[in-house]
């Protein structure tokens, strides 16, 4: 549980986001909270140099007074900013952003392209809207290479891995609506959890649809109900042809 998360012991999400993270890199982590994956990535010998990256003040001092109290003040810089604004061009090579909505994500990658010049390898971890990422990855020349879908505390997460390089290339033998809706490498594995995840939001988008269907009529109505729609057949196509391979 979260409460007993130190820098010696990460959640298995967070766990999963280092295991990405490339031996000896210097990592920015944004969003960084206690600053506990930096930290734990440098106890471990993994990453050379880190940078814990806090918009808020309040997580921003308790990351400050962690990283303080481990004595890795020399390894680890705790910096305040609002995304990439906590690096310069040239400071890092790996950057970590886990815990945001999808959208928030891509909007900072957005926000910070003129950083990303040195930066080999991004890993991402949305709590919701994965597809903001790909498509972003996609418009931006980033190629996913590797993509995990796990379950903690009854929550369902998504960690991206991408570096750059041909950002179609894991879309080449799927239809690519359906890759960037569920995740090109997810649909390849078709894991349990990838399963539980798509039934989960197939029952909320037809709920929303009727809620949709219940409204006052309006062109922005209209324009929902045909996004969500579209949504609902992608999902539906593949939890349906798959089915056979779950039962």
């Amino acid at each position: 549980m979260v409460n007993n998360l130190n820098t010696d012991k990460l959640s298995v999400r967070l766990e999963t986001v280092a295991k990405y993270v490339p031996l000896d890199s210097r990592l920015a982590d944004i969003g960084s909270d206690h600053a506990y994956l930096p930290s734990y990535l440098v106890k471990k010998g993994r990453i050379s140099f880190g940078i814990a990256g806090e918009v808020a003040k309040g997580p921003f001092q308790s990351a400050e007074k962690n990283v303080m109290a481990e004595g890795l003040t020399e390894m680890i810089s705790v910096r305040m900013g609002d995304g990439l604004e906590v690096i310069q061009p040239g400071d890092v090579d790996c950057i970590t952003i886990a815990g945001m909505g999808g959208s928030l994500i891509a909007t900072i990658l957005e926000n910070g392209k003129e950083k990303l010049a040195s930066v080999r390898r991004l890993v991402l971890q949305p709590n919701i809207n994965a597809i903001a990422i790909r498509q972003w990855l996609v418009d931006n020349d980033w190629e996913l290479i590797a993509e995990e879908i796990l379950e903690e505390d009854n929550k369902i997460y998504e960690i991206l891995v991408a570096e750059k390089g041909d950002p179609l290339k894991p879309y080449r033998d799927i239809p690519f609506e359906t890759g960037l809706l569920v995740g090109p490498f997810l649909l390849q594995r078709k894991e349990k959890t990838f399963k539980k995840k798509w039934v989960l939001e197939k029952k909320n988008w037809k709920r929303i649809y009727e809620q949709l269907e219940s409204a006052a009529p309006s062109v922005e109505t209209e324009e929902k109900k045909q996004e969500v729609a579209k949504k609902l057949n992608l999902v539906e196509e593949v939890l349906d042809n798959e089915e056979s391979e779950w039962s």
